[in-house]
């Protein structure tokens, strides 16, 4: 009621405002663009209208403590409790929750706090791991997994599908021969496990901050159900760009390059595509998100329609139906009928559940993209390189917001640059001089102005930068952006050692080489390493010999090429030499082509890392 002088949330309001909160954040990032304030209060049952969704953004920006543009849940609960203050939206918001019948409460995580959980995600993860690892070997015993109780939790305790289903994502990540697949009673090959699947999921980008070897081992419902989405959100978002289906170019608009579509989000690309589709189809209507705009369903009638293959038996007769959720579950028959009925069920549909219709429309476009680039259409494609992918993933890994998708472009206003200096070095960041919300009048001038604070920074912290303005940042330069960001990712890596070292001196890359040669003599090992560009460390050698000293009988020496001849036992070596440095506990980013051809960068990060798991695992003993 207008005129109470404080409101308090109770816990579980608190916790399905969170709860619906995260449906609306798609991307896992921890916040909100200021353009989805209105859809974000819709959800809770409060409908406000558009001048006023407008006249909050405006107060929201210029309140806005960390100045990044964006809500995060502790401003959009802050926000919601003025405007429960002005008009009791309590009961609106008690109705809105009632009828959430998919939700539970949890509790668990190492914070021990209450979490509420999607049922429908649960059931949606399930569903996928059944129809995606059923003929693994290694996963028959754990499958089918039951959708409808809380099978899944118990099923990923010792790792193995966790394991699996990141290969399932992105093939390769990680040696099959490394994963512990007997005995699994035991809590210490369980931890490695664990310890295997989280450094391999950071490894590909995702952001596992929060979660460790004692949440999975309890099977912690909420924090399992995010560490899935992300491994499968990656895999499922993995192929849509330019590089794999070059006839996105058709969804270029009036006056547009190449360049602006790959400046596109994979979400912004699969509106884009959906609403292509509709035109094409002649449906009157277009798309902007995945929540609102296809609650009816007709949108996804037109779609299928148009991308199945004309003897699959697809027809709009879900557009017959009257009902709501009977439509929207006659049009994922249809959906049965090219095999994509996946992620979402009717009630999905007809809730508007942002998450689950992302990963449905995500999987129709990887099975019927239904985009044929023209002939006559030169496109020049220019493709993410190792290094690129290696430095994107790092960065996504660390939780940086919003997540990183095109390196050059995402990085030309500065931000996320902000955010990585700042986790290296706390408090180093003065904010005050940051521009986060941009005036489009003088948005080009304020980017550069964030970047050339940025190369000021990378001074202060004694990183070369010789020649380098903010301009070149801004404007994508590769050669001197990807220079940036490598030291960036240094300073992080030797900042982990750093703080566990007795003093506060910076660690030089001769004190890690140092390291490593103490520590292969101190383990008899007869080979040694004069540098980061040694070629013994192409044949991978050299470094399972430092793996075993540092967690002695963990390496099967019957899977290493002791005397390798070619290449391709080069490469065996070294893919198995990462995934047990990612097992002992090491948080390894490089990858094996990297060891193979002897890259000295990311060969010290390697070193680095395992330096890190050396000193703790002395210091425990």
């Amino acid at each position: 009621m207008a005129g109470r002088s404080s409101v308090f949330l109770e816990q579980d309001q608190i916790d399905d405002l969170r709860e619906l909160f995260e449906s609306i954040d798609v991307d896992g990032s921890g916040s909100i663009e200021m353009d989805e304030l209105g859809q974000a209060l819709e959800a809770c049952g409060v409908k406000l209208p558009q001048y006023k969704v407008r006249v909050l953004q405006e107060e929201c920006a210029k309140s806005d403590k960390n100045k990044d543009g964006k809500l995060d849940m502790a401003e959009f609960k802050a926000l919601y409790i003025k405007l429960k203050k002005d008009q009791d939206f309590g009961h609106v918001f008690k109705k809105s929750i009632s009828a959430r019948t998919d939700i539970q409460q949890t509790t668990g995580g190492s914070e021990g706090s209450s979490h509420s959980v999607r049922d429908s995600e649960r059931i949606a993860f399930a569903s996928w791991i059944n129809r995606n690892l059923e003929d693994d070997e290694d996963c028959k015993p754990y499958l089918p997994i039951d959708p409808d109780t809380g099978d899944l939790f118990q099923k990923v305790k010792d790792g193995i599908l966790l394991c699996k289903l990141i290969n399932q994502s992105v093939p390769d990540t990680i040696d099959e021969r490394t994963i512990n697949k007997t005995n699994l009673k035991l809590v210490y090959l369980r931890l490695e496990n664990h310890n295997l699947c989280l450094n391999s999921a950071r490894s590909i980008g995702c952001n596992v901050v929060n979660i460790g070897h004692a949440d999975l081992d309890a099977g912690t419902p909420h924090l399992v159900l995010g560490l899935l989405w992300q491994i499968i959100r990656i895999g499922l978002l993995s192929e849509i760009n330019l590089q794999a289906h070059p006839g996105l170019v058709l969804l270029l608009e009036e006056g547009e390059t190449i360049d602006d579509l790959m400046k596109l989000s994979p979400e912004e690309i699969l509106i884009r595509w959906v609403n292509y589709h509709l035109r094409n189809a002649q449906a009157n209507r277009q798309i902007s998100n995945f929540s609102g705009d296809i609650k009816d369903s007709e949108a996804y009638t037109y779609l299928l329609h148009q991308i199945s293959p004309k003897d699959a038996g697809v027809n709009l007769d879900p557009l017959m139906e009257q009902d709501g959720e009977m439509r929207a579950e006659a049009m994922l028959k249809e959906a049965d009928k090219i095999k994509c009925r996946a992620f979402v069920t009717s009630k999905d549909v007809c809730k508007g559940n942002a998450k689950l219709n992302l990963a449905f429309v995500a999987n129709l476009f990887n099975t019927y993209p239904a985009l044929e680039k023209p002939d006559d259409m030169d496109v020049e494609i220019i493709e993410e390189t190792r290094e690129e992918k290696t430095y994107r993933n790092w960065m996504n890994s660390m939780g940086v917001n919003p997540h990183v998708n095109r390196l050059y472009s995402d990085l030309q206003d500065g931000l996320i640059l902000f955010q990585l200096y700042d986790i290296i070095k706390k408090g180093c960041v003065n904010w005050n001089k940051v521009v986060k919300t941009f005036n489009k009048m003088r948005a080009t001038f304020e980017k550069i102005g964030n970047c050339t604070y940025a190369v000021e920074l990378g001074k202060e912290v004694k990183f070369s930068l010789v020649g380098v303005g903010g301009k070149d940042i801004y404007d994508g330069n590769t050669t001197l952006t990807l220079g940036l960001i490598w030291q960036l990712m240094r300073a992080y890596t030797l900042s982990v050692l750093r703080n566990m070292s007795d003093d506060d001196k910076p660690i030089e890359d001769k004190f890690i080489l140092q390291w490593v040669n103490d520590k292969l003599k101190e383990g008899q090992k007869t080979c040694g390493v004069s540098s980061f560009k040694d070629p013994s460390l192409a044949t991978g050698l050299p470094i399972l010999h430092l793996i075993d000293c540092i967690a002695p009988k963990k390496i099967n020496w019957d899977n290493v090429k002791k005397e390798p001849e070619s290449d391709e036992d080069n490469m065996l070596n070294a893919k198995y030499a990462i995934s047990m440095g990612r097992k002992v506990g090491a948080r390894i980013y490089a990858l094996p082509e990297d060891i193979v051809e002897v890259k000295a960068k990311m060969i010290m990060t390697i070193f680095a890392c395992l330096m890190t798991v050396g000193w703790k695992r002395d210091e425990n003993e």
